[in-house]
């Protein structure tokens, strides 16, 4: 296993933690005979993100789609594991600066 297929590992896990509903579909998406599975939904989510002007398609689709596709596409696997941190970040920062707004008030 590559450093980066570890820290995606180590963000995934982190990810089913801090979301529990989607533990259980990431736990499965990573196991290895998920693959013939994965990789065309993969696909699906990134065309549904793409044609996110349709009511029941939305743009939820497309990063999801690209956390599927970095399982198996090694290229993927830094830039994504940097994206989930970025956000984990931006999400941390919201919370503490709406946390500081509330008790200021």
């Amino acid at each position: 296993m590559t450093k980066a297929e570890a820290r995606l590992n180590r963000l995934y896990e982190r990810l089913g933690r801090q979301i529990p509903v989607a533990a259980g579909f990431l736990a499965w998406a990573r196991r290895p005979s998920a693959r013939w599975v994965r990789i065309p939904l993969a696909i699906l989510l990134r065309l549904g993100g793409v044609l996110s002007i349709l009511p029941i398609l939305g743009a939820w689709m497309l990063p999801l789609g690209l956390l599927l596709l970095a399982i198996d596409f090694p290229p993927l696997q830094n830039p994504i594991s940097c994206a989930i941190l970025r956000g984990q970040r931006w999400w941390e920062l919201r919370q503490r600066r709406k946390r500081a707004r509330a008790a200021a008030e």
